[in-house]
């Protein structure tokens, strides 16, 4: 029993060793998990890290431009936006929200797309087909056109936001489960666990989707990525955070009307946004460097 598991976890210190050799190879990959991981030190510690909350006003430094001092001191490093909040603290708590809805929309569309997936590759016959036409027909509708009708229906919020992002993902978990499933199928492992008889709930999810999951990952990573700018899409047309909520799609939103003559309170928002998703999707590259066999090189 002991050498059992001494034996599993040396194969999964040699496992790991050899997934950190392939991700690494990419100096980029890495450099987007660095910044990927102080950007999650600073939604989680927000409340330590920002200057000032984010939601106080200081109506006497409303518009001042960024690393404006008084008295020889810095008091807003990124100016402050129409009603005098700091900038820089509403950027620092906007991380937190924009990550929480990034991590929920990947969450909820790569569980029930994994299971739909799952189901349709193994059933097959007409399960299969109507879940594959269901997932067609959302596919259909162009992602962000979708979740806006959902949004409306549901209503304005961040909650209901991720809920309509979400069911837009699901398809593509759904096809990318379904395809790797069809491709173990026919597997001598897969077989030997039929002779033994295993049962269907078990070749299903102890056999079968553990390897299917480096592709589901992969596309879970690059997914996160675009949950973040379709999260700031609908707060930036009002459909999803609403202010004075600070999340980074709201942020340019409210500012909107001072991109000329204060233009830093919507170039910052933007800035944070275009290099957290930039990081991700490093990092997603990376990943897939590192978990899909054809793509390691020697």
């Amino acid at each position: 029993m002991n050498h059992s598991a001494v034996s599993s976890k040396s194969t999964l210190g040699q496992q790991w060793q050899e997934f950190w050799f392939y991700f690494s190879v990419s100096k980029t990959a890495v450099a987007g998990l660095v910044f990927l991981v102080l950007v999650v030190f600073v939604a989680l510690f927000a409340d330590v890290i920002s200057p000032h909350e984010p939601a106080e006003q200081y109506r006497q430094f409303a518009k001042l431009p960024p690393a404006w001092k008084e008295g020889g001191q810095m008091q807003f490093f990124l100016g402050t936006d129409y009603a005098g909040r700091d900038m820089l603290s509403r950027i620092i708590h906007g991380s937190r929200l924009s990550l929480l809805a990034g991590s929920i929309v990947v969450i909820l569309s790569l569980s029930i797309g994994v299971l739909l997936g799952l189901i349709a590759g193994y059933r097959g016959g007409w399960l299969e087909i109507l879940i594959m036409r269901v997932m067609d027909t959302i596919m259909a509708v162009p992602g962000l056109l979708l979740a806006l009708v959902l949004v409306a229906i549901l209503g304005p919020g961040l909650l209901n936001a991720m809920v309509a992002i979400a069911i837009t993902y699901t398809p593509y978990f759904v096809r990318l489960t379904r395809a790797s499933t069809l491709s173990e199928l026919n597997r001598d492992y897969v077989t030997a666990s039929k002779m033994t008889g295993a049962s269907s709930t078990r070749l299903m999810f102890v056999s079968i989707l553990p390897n299917c999951m480096a592709p589901v990952i992969v596309q879970g990573t690059l997914s996160f990525s675009t949950a973040i700018l379709d999260t700031a899409a609908l707060g930036f047309l009002g459909m999803g955070a609403q202010a004075p909520t600070p999340e980074w799609g709201t942020l340019i939103a409210e500012n909107r009307d001072l991109i000329l003559n204060a233009p830093w309170t919507v170039t910052f928002p933007g800035i944070a946004i275009l290099l957290a998703v930039l990081a991700i999707n490093l990092v997603g590259d990376g990943l897939r460097d590192a978990l899909d066999p054809k793509l390691k090189r020697s």
